[in-house]
């Protein structure tokens, strides 16, 4: 976190147990220890945040990517049963084309009624 080496820490130490005195410095320490505990974990909240949020805005983009994806393949199989349906119609129209006109599907004889032909 900081660039402090073991020499400059034991100057500030014997700067602070002068300056505050050994009765009030065990207090003093556990008080900044406490800060600096406290400044950690706010720390560590902050990038916990931020890496949320960054997953979030990736969770978002590969939500819009599979959405747009599934849009493309919509828009293809639409149109390839446009196409399908386009070619039906047609084989239909050609089929109905090359039947006679005089005897349609519903025209054509029909069988007996299995009851009739044996009560004759």
């Amino acid at each position: 976190m900081f660039d402090i080496s073991f020499a400059q820490i034991l100057v500030i130490a014997l700067v602070a147990l002068i300056v505050i005195g050994p009765e009030r410095l065990p207090r003093v320490a556990r008080a900044i220890g406490l800060m600096l505990g406290r400044v950690r974990r706010y720390a560590n909240d902050f990038k916990q945040e931020i890496n949320r949020e960054i997953e979030l805005d990736e969770l978002k983009r590969i939500q819009e990517d599979v959405a747009s994806s599934a849009r493309n393949l919509e828009a293809s199989l639409r149109a390839e049963m446009k196409a399908t349906e386009d070619v039906f119609a047609d084989t239909l129209e050609e089929a109905r084309a090359a039947l006679p006109t005089e005897a349609t599907p519903a025209e054509t004889t029909k069988p007996e009624d299995p009851a009739r032909v044996s009560a004759a």
